[in-house]
């Protein structure tokens, strides 16, 4: 009788088994079917779950969560199933399907549908199934990413039959790889290990790496050692991802004091003058962007992804005036006199860092990072910040320009002149003070526009410039002073060196290195790598 029951059922669910398309398509369809869960006992209750899962139709997946909680009840008027939750005396409902609050009910008029130890584990691999046969590809690659997490052995027959008719190369690669992670821990036999290792060993990161670790340590015979030479070619490669990710964290850093830095290798360079308020210059650019944001966020939030490149030209005339305005009442009293004009630019500094404090205050002042330079994305097993990669974009476009800039107008050649001989420059009839005072501007300008983009990765505040002036130094004498292709060199160099020095000696320590290294190389090399060429600049 049992047998014919089981048999009855199975021909009512015949249907829903053979057209999960339409399944999916038809509530009405979905609704019988969950709702038959509250028919029967425990067997028909599992062929009921394993119908559900044939539709394809993610929306049964609450449901049968809720199943697995003890949360789903049937109204014994007429056999409907809800998601229940318990309300003092009485239940509130909700539809399984749509999730719409469905009233309340008492508690003599729905009653619980029960599920055993062997149901909760049919329903926890009916949800994997679910999602891991779901029309979505995107549902169906986090499914299986979630299997691969969880590594439980339970898992394997449904990532068998979703291998089965999986089509996309992608998905079907994880799939792999969460039944892999899950026969590595279960009892399979020795032959299904053995592919397992040799699929962690293609995966190659450092999931899998931790994984094989255990196998090896757990295991014997041939399992342990094809473990074993797997972590080791994991290791080598690891190791590899690892050298490139701090290539790509120096090229970084590199970025950023070649955005800092440049602006100074043309002040100091043309004038010779060590202006310690250039930090500052990227503290009014930082504190631009600061502005542009707080007026777009009050009178145009649309254009807040365009705020950066609103920012930019303003950054660039608001430090390059300054700067011009430094030069033309301070600097150009005091040249041929170096020591008096360090200290002049460095009481600016403080002048400029106390009035920024009188306007914006003491505390930290937010900028947003627009969506486009907002998230990362992995390549290889490399983490890339949009930020970053587009800091160094914007870098080298900056470099460029300004190469540009001195290369092919009658400003640049104007200002290499006076860079290699000045009073010959001015004996052509070249307005020295004026290229003195433009140039001067430019090196501002630049730094302010640095500001915009350090704003996006660094807190704007009053001290924002001081953490980046003495690294500035060090690029510039390093790479040759008022030679831009060694700015470029020298910023690159210290941001890669930096990074491979951090994981041994420590960020402080890490920089100490480096500038003890500066001060010898120095010592070899007094114009840094790329010396500039002129009679006036080797005299």
């Amino acid at each position: 009788m049992s047998f014919l029951k089981s048999f009855l059922v199975y021909l009512c669910l015949l249907p829903a088994l053979a057209a999960p398309v339409a399944a999916q398509s038809d509530p009405d369809t979905l609704r019988q079917l969950v709702n038959a869960l509250a028919k029967g006992k425990y067997a028909e209750t599992e062929q009921q779950i394993e119908a559900l899962v044939a539709t394809g139709a993610p929306i049964v997946a609450p449901a049968l969560e809720a199943l697995g909680a003890g949360n789903l009840y049937f109204r014994k008027s007429d056999g409907a199933v809800f998601i229940t939750q318990k309300s003092g005396k009485s239940f509130t409902l909700t539809d399984p399907l749509t999730l719409e609050a469905a009233g309340e009910a008492g508690k003599r008029e729905v009653k619980k549908i029960k599920v055993n130890n062997k149901l909760r584990r049919v329903v926890r691999a009916a949800l994997g199934s679910l999602t891991l046969m779901a029309p979505d590809p995107e549902v169906r690659k986090a499914a299986a990413t979630a299997m691969f997490k969880a590594r439980k052995p339970d898992s394997i027959e449904a990532l068998d039959a979703a291998l089965a008719v999986e089509t996309d190369n992608d998905v079907r690669l994880i799939m792999e790889q969460a039944r892999a992670a899950a026969v590595l821990i279960s009892s399979s036999g020795e032959a299904d290990k053995l592919d397992a290792v040799q699929t962690l060993s293609v995966m190659g990161n450092r999931e899998a790496l931790s994984l094989l670790i255990g196998v090896q340590q757990s295991s014997d015979g041939a399992v342990r050692d094809a473990a074993t030479r797997a972590v080791a070619k994991i290791e080598k490669s690891v190791a590899a991802w690892d050298t490139a990710q701090n290539v790509w964290y120096g090229l970084s850093l590199g970025s950023v004091l070649l955005l800092a830095a440049i602006g100074l290798a043309i002040t100091f360079g043309v004038m010779g003058v060590i202006n310690m308020a250039h930090g500052e210059m990227v503290m009014i650019g930082a504190y631009t962007t600061f502005v542009v944001q707080e007026l777009i966020r009050t009178s145009a939030p649309g254009l807040f992804e365009y705020s950066l490149f609103i920012a930019l030209p303003l950054a660039f005339l608001a430090a390059g005036l300054i700067g011009i305005g430094i030069e033309r009442g301070v600097i150009r009293w005091l040249y041929g006199r170096p020591l008096e004009t360090l200290l002049a630019t460095w009481g600016i500094s403080l002048i400029l860092q106390q009035a920024v404090r009188s306007i914006f205050g003491p505390t930290n002042r937010e900028v947003g990072n627009p969506d486009w330079m907002s998230g990362a994305f992995d390549l290889g097993q490399m983490t890339i910040t949009y930020n970053r990669m587009w800091i160094i974009v914007f870098a080298l476009l900056v470099f460029a320009g300004l190469m540009l800039v001195l290369k092919k107008t009658p400003f640049g050649l104007y200002t290499r002149a006076v860079t290699q001989n000045r009073r010959m420059a001015a004996s052509m009839g070249i307005r020295t003070p004026w290229i003195d005072a433009l140039t001067f501007g430019l090196g501002s300008g630049i730094a302010g526009i640095a500001g915009v983009a350090l704003s996006q990765i660094d807190n704007v505040s009053p001290n924002l410039g001081q953490g980046y002036i003495i690294d500035s130094f060090m690029v510039v004498v390093f790479g040759g002073v008022g030679n831009l292709w060694g700015t470029l060199v020298g910023a690159m160099t210290l941001g890669v060196v930096n990074k491979f020095l951090e994981p041994y000696a420590g960020a402080v320590l890490g920089k100490i290195f480096v500038l003890v290294f500066i001060i010898l190389f120095i010592q070899k090399r007094p114009r840094g790598l790329f010396a500039l060429k002129g009679r006036a600049v080797e005299a």
